[in-house]
């Protein structure tokens, strides 16, 4: 028979406050676990789905306009009409006529030559790859064959051609040479020792060392008047986006070769024509770097949580990104399981943020101008991030905890997020910032550091122009190209005529890929 025990009334309250306490231990470390293993092998994406996001809000002030009703519809796409013409529009063309020879056009039959009566064309894509070419540029001289003019000048009269000066004065290295070992390197991705090899596989012997050489010159002695002009710019700019994120950099003098290095990134607004952007190497993370970097600008600067962006001087104002705000709940709400996600403070968390999100996509649908999406926000948007920082003031949560975590860093940057509110050209986030340094962050997973603080400032410059250039619609190689065909002979004052939104540029700096819609 089981044996009775008994305990006490305080014994027994104790033991409930500990199971409690221990329900409450595994519920955290499942959640950790969770996290651990989506952060492994689950996806990166932030996109979460919540039922009935915009239900929330009952007040027809806070309250969106209410979406049709839709039914899902399963179907198969038929593929659109005209769609390969437009993908190769821009493509020259080269005809290859497959035809009889003139003695073999006779009737099998009865031999009377036979007539052309029409012709199928196939068409393909042919790549040329790249190759190299020894240019040999022979610069002829010429003297004054009359040796009377030779006595009555007092020296031989000789003249040479013209010809463009050399890019590097004894070296091998040509404007469209330097152009591709930039763009593979800081375009795509490219680390130099994968160049070299792949040089070597041509038959040409390029170090990665005279590599690194021939844009480390072309950036300080080209690109870097023409990166100053465009920071110039950018600070006359009403509106921009901060962002950074950490590099090495191993001789750096006086620092060890471990020590973290920074890339700072500032680029214009979507409200902008002149798109630019900016890479600014810096050795710490120091709060001084933007101070110094943003002196003459004033407006509003989109940025994260960093603290260094919030001691700016007052003529700069901080508005916060509602993206970061939103990852913490993303994060709690996925460590849920999907059976316990309805109901729970991380899906009210996601269908507060979410509801500011599509009132934006539809703002944005509806081509508002700043001032009318100014008018929609401060209407529809506002009541709901009110409502939203109200409901996280009075969550009580565990500072440490997820939700705690969660309601406290977007109750600690309130003051930043509701900026976003004082003016219809500004952006619920910092996405665009994010954006712009991902191609920084990709590359440096190849090509992994940077040799001297020379080669961190040639990188600034090329990711600035090259990432500009995208921006601006240009054809990344062709246009460095031209620029270092046109800068080693340019002017100050021709400068602004090789800036990438220059009408004066020639057309084949274009890019013909379809310009996709940035926001």
């Amino acid at each position: 028979m089981p044996k009775t025990v008994t305990i006490s009334h305080d014994e027994y309250v104790m033991m409930r406050e500990t199971i409690a306490r221990m329900e409450a231990l595994i519920k955290h470390y499942e959640s950790q676990l969770s996290a651990a293993m989506r952060h492994r092998f689950g996806t990166s994406s932030e996109r979460v789905m919540v039922d009935g996001q915009l239900s929330l809000f009952d007040t027809p002030e806070a309250s969106p306009p209410p979406e049709p009703e839709t039914e899902e519809v399963t179907y198969k796409r038929k593929k659109q009409k005209g769609k390969r013409e437009a993908d190769i529009a821009d493509l020259p063309v080269e005809r290859t006529d497959h035809e009889l020879p003139g003695d073999g056009r006779g009737c099998p039959e009865c031999g009377t030559p036979m007539r052309d009566i029409g012709v199928d064309v196939r068409r393909e894509i042919e790549i040329i790859p790249a190759r190299a070419v020894l240019r040999e540029h022979a610069v002829h001289a010429y003297a004054c064959p009359d040796d009377g003019c030779a006595e009555r000048a007092g020296k031989t009269v000789i003249v040479k051609a013209g010809a463009p000066k050399p890019l590097i004065g004894g070296s091998l290295a040509s404007p469209s040479l330097v152009s591709h070992i930039a763009v593979q390197k800081y375009f795509n991705g490219m680390p130099l020792y994968r160049l070299e090899k792949g040089f070597l596989h041509d038959g040409v012997n390029i170090t990665r060392q005279n590599m690194a050489n021939w844009v480390i010159h072309c950036s300080e002695n080209y690109l870097e008047p023409l990166y100053f002009r465009l920071i110039d710019h950018l600070r006359k700019e009403s509106v921009l986006h901060a962002d950074e994120t950490e590099f090495q950099v191993l001789h750096e003098p006086g620092r060890a070769a471990q020590s973290k290095s920074w890339e700072w990134l500032y680029r214009t607004s979507g409200h902008c024509g002149r798109r630019i952007v900016i890479f600014d190497y810096r050795e710490t993370r120091k709060m001084d770097h933007p101070a110094e970097f943003l002196t003459g600008f004033a407006g509003y600067l989109h940025t994260d949580g960093y603290q260094a962006y919030h001691g700016l001087p007052p003529d700069i104002v901080c508005v916060g990104c509602w993206s970061h705000a939103r990852r913490y709940w993303e994060k709690m709400y996925k460590q849920l399981p999907k059976d316990g996600r309805a109901g729970t403070d991380a899906e009210r968390g996601l269908k507060y943020i979410n509801a500011l999100f599509d009132l934006e996509r539809r703002y944005e649908k509806q081509g508002l101008t700043p001032e009318r999406r100014h008018g929609e926000r401060l209407e529809k948007s506002k009541p709901v991030a009110d409502d939203f920082f109200a409901w996280c003031e009075g969550l009580g949560a565990i500072p440490k905890s997820p939700l705690g975590q969660a309601a406290g860093y977007a109750l600690s940057q309130r003051a930043y997020l509701e900026n976003v509110f004082l003016d219809g050209r500004l952006e619920l986030s910092n996405n665009r910032a994010e954006r712009s340094i991902k191609s920084f962050v990709m590359g440096r997973k190849s090509w992994l550091f940077a040799n001297t603080p020379a080669g961190a400032m040639a990188s600034s410059v090329m990711y600035s122009v090259i990432e500009t250039a995208k921006e601006n619609g240009l054809h990344p190689f062709r246009y460095v190209k031209y620029l270092l065909e046109e800068l080693p002979n340019a002017t100050s004052g021709q400068l602004d005529s090789l800036l990438p939104w220059s009408i004066t540029l020639p057309d084949f700096c274009r890019s013909s890929m379809k310009k996709a819609k940035t926001g």
